[in-house]
């Protein structure tokens, strides 16, 4: 692999001469996807089967891949019927790992997790987007450490807790994880899980809930009686984690209890004022109306816009900000430094704007 990452290296720095007005990141992405700087790719080289309705995919992506931290996610984009199509993955491998681990579970109904959980074949090309999250663990890692997880809930745990075991083992001593899912056959990682209980200081709790029923705080305390006094990560289906939220409110730390939804966020209340936006290297300007993205806004004017996953998760969209500001339709912030990168599809205008693209 180091070979082949010398060639393409090399490979990139004649292209620089040859590829005129065509950018060498450009050419090389069509000799190979996983050279590309500006629509980064990765190749299945493994498919793990974790459950009848879990997979994880093991992926060898390109120079440009970010270290992800652990308990983050990234968009994944899979071609069907032509179309790119995109979801968000929790990273399950370590940081350090060499291949990069998504764990997939197909949802009922589910076009885009179907088609990778049920019929992605290694050697398949995937498109990749950059890790995001705040669902890590902070460093120095707090003494007392509390998970509970639910279904799929478990894969950004584990990511944390793979890392943990590799680099701070103590960490884990005293540690609890309690986990849920309809059946012992259905707990995903279950083998690596109760391995990691025997051979760490790692407490494992599973609850199976078509035996014992869903997980309540008051299940909880019973549980881990000293929940109160633990830094706690928590991922699952929404029921429980409002659940968790309402009890860590009035009995505990609301602070203490770290939460991560698989749910994308609402768009915000205040569009913003929306204003003129000039796309520098076409010429072309468009007015964009409160709420409405500048790619959007841009392709009704008849501007070629680079695009992908249309959600905020790619980055293939992304272009300069040059003057004025835009306004995240996701978080209602507001971006208005020159030369800040700013992501075409989930932005509008904050007044007039001028984008180099």
């Amino acid at each position: 692999m180091r070979v082949f990452g010398e060639i393409g290296r090399r490979a990139r720095g004649a292209a620089a001469w040859f590829t005129q007005p065509l950018l060498p990141d450009d050419l090389l992405g069509t000799l190979n996807p996983l050279w590309s700087t500006s629509e980064p790719h990765a190749r299945v080289v493994g498919v793990r089967r974790e459950t009848a309705d879990t997979t994880t995919l093991l992926l060898h992506t390109g120079r440009t891949r970010i270290r992800h931290r652990a308990g983050q996610f990234v968009g994944i984009g899979t071609r069907l019927d032509g179309v790119w199509q995109w979801r968000t993955y929790s990273v399950t491998s370590r940081p350090g790992d060499p291949r990069l681990a998504v764990t997939v579970t197909a949802v009922p109904g589910g076009t885009v997790s179907g088609a990778l959980a049920h019929r992605t074949p290694v050697g398949a090309l995937l498109r990749i987007g950059p890790p995001a999250g705040e669902f890590v663990l902070p460093d120095p890692v707090p003494e007392k450490l509390l998970f509970v997880t639910a279904g799929s809930g478990i894969t950004p745990v584990m990511g944390m807790l793979r890392d943990l075991a590799a680099t701070r083992p103590e960490a884990l001593d005293g540690a609890v994880a309690v986990h849920c899912d309809r059946t012992p056959a259905d707990v995903v990682f279950a083998a690596e899980l109760r391995r990691l209980a025997a051979t760490t200081g790692l407490r494992l709790v599973e609850r199976h809930t078509a035996a014992e029923g869903r997980l309540t705080p008051d299940a909880l305390a019973d549980a881990v009686p000293d929940w109160a006094a633990r830094q706690t990560w928590a991922c699952g289906p929404a029921g429980l984690l409002d659940a968790l939220a309402t009890h860590w409110d009035r009995h505990g730390d609301p602070d203490a209890l770290h939460v991560e939804r698989f749910v994308a966020p609402a768009p915000v209340a205040d569009p913003g004022t929306g204003g003129r936006v000039t796309f520098a290297t076409s010429g072309i300007t468009a007015d964009a109306d409160p709420g409405v993205p500048l790619l959007a806004a841009g392709e009704a004017a008849g501007a070629l816009l680079p695009n992908g996953c249309r959600m905020g998760i790619c980055h293939t969209c992304v272009g300069r900000l040059r003057s004025g500001g835009v306004r995240d339709l996701r978080t209602g912030e507001v971006h208005d430094t020159p030369g800040q990168t700013v992501r075409t599809c989930v932005s509008g205008a904050a007044g007039d704007v001028e984008i180099e693209l």
